[in-house]
């Protein structure tokens, strides 16, 4: 074993201090007792444990109690307490130092990662100390909630035991960001992310999930992570009730709204009319996405909107004079339920287009 993972080394002067406070009677002094509270900082960044240390304190304030007169010994143990609380007093604060300073490195790493900073070669070398290899396709989890996660939380915890309680062998890196717990696990170990989307979800009342698509490289990470964000931001603006959200079962809406401009022009000349009608076009838009969300069955949409099946079906004939488009005709049918899915995505008609 080398002198520097050697406890005794990190003992000097300790059974002089020791030996010269018990034979006149006194405590240690201020200066011994900083020299206690440095050599227990230089033993912690050494990574020796606590338990150890106090071993070898006792120890060697055994082989003390030896050279010492009665009366003296009677001095020791107060003097004993005393240096092994300056030590461990050091030795803690080096290890929160050292807590703080990882704490640090890991969240400029996850900002690095999530934004796509730094050279490309430096974040794979980072990466590798936090448990990833960015060389392999990765997949990023969103889990959100209206209580804001951060590390210290309690549901960060206790999905945190829970993963590594299962995946302990697994390369994942779990974290927070702008109040969200995301996980990170290699692209082919979908079952890590569905475990993290249900433990996630198990733990709120209102929590939502989003998973990202699994690409390659440093840059897959970011890509997977803002598709994940995305399906969220999808999610609210559609109405959207699945907890557990799938960025590739939903890659129908961007290329629905890829070309905006498109879109809006659809929106307006599908459902423009509706801005005609009494109480203006939101309540019959309300009913057009719940006649299409239920699969075009009238019963189960006038359920939904608290309506009676007549006055459901008076205002799809309201609709259907309005705008020229029958909602029950399969062909009108397809324009006006991917105008309403653009009227869900641009807002509309709170939003002028």
């Amino acid at each position: 074993m080398a002198e520097q993972e050697r406890p005794e080394a990190y003992l000097k002067g300790y059974a002089e201090a020791l030996t010269c406070a018990c034979a006149t009677g006194r405590k240690l002094t201020r200066d011994e007792l900083d020299s206690l509270r440095i050599q227990g900082e230089r033993a912690a960044e050494a990574g020796i444990g606590l338990r150890v240390l106090v071993r070898a304190h006792l120890a060697a304030a055994q082989g003390v109690r030896g050279e010492l007169t009665v009366v003296a010994r009677d001095h020791l143990l107060p003097c004993v307490e005393q240096a092994v609380d300056a030590f461990a007093e050091g030795h803690e604060r080096a290890q929160r130092l050292a807590v703080r300073q990882e704490e640090a490195a890991r969240r400029e790493f996850v900002d690095d990662l999530l934004y796509g900073r730094s050279d490309l070669g430096r974040l794979a070398e980072r990466a590798v100390r936090f448990g990833l290899l960015l060389s392999h396709a990765h997949a990023v989890a969103v889990a959100q909630s209206s209580d804001p996660y951060d590390d210290g939380h309690l549901l960060t915890r206790r999905v945190e035991s829970a993963l590594v309680a299962r995946f302990s062998d697994r390369r994942i890196l779990l974290t927070t960001k702008d109040g969200r717990l995301i996980c990170i696990a290699p692209g082919d170990q979908s079952d890590v992310l569905s475990f993290f989307a249900k433990q996630a979800y198990a733990a709120t009342d209102d929590g939502r999930v989003a998973v990202g698509r699994a690409h390659p490289g440093a840059g897959g990470v970011v890509h997977s992570y803002e598709e994940a964000l995305n399906a969220l931001d999808l999610a609210d603006r559609m109405g959207l009730e699945d907890p557990v959200l799938h960025a590739s079962d939903l890659l129908v809406y961007p290329v629905l709204t890829r070309d905006r401009q498109a879109m809006a022009e659809l929106v307006r000349s599908a459902l423009g009319p509706l801005k005609g009608a009494r109480g203006g076009a939101q309540p019959l838009l309300d009913t057009l996405i719940a006649y299409f969300d239920t699969g075009c069955v009238a019963a189960e949409a006038a359920r939904r909107l608290s309506l009676s099946v007549r006055a459901l079906t008076y205002r799809l004939d309201r609709i259907h004079k309005l705008t020229g488009a029958d909602p029950g005709n399969p062909v009108h049918r397809y324009t006006l339920q991917t105008a309403v899915i653009g009227a869900r995505l641009l807002d509309w008609p709170h939003q002028d287009l």
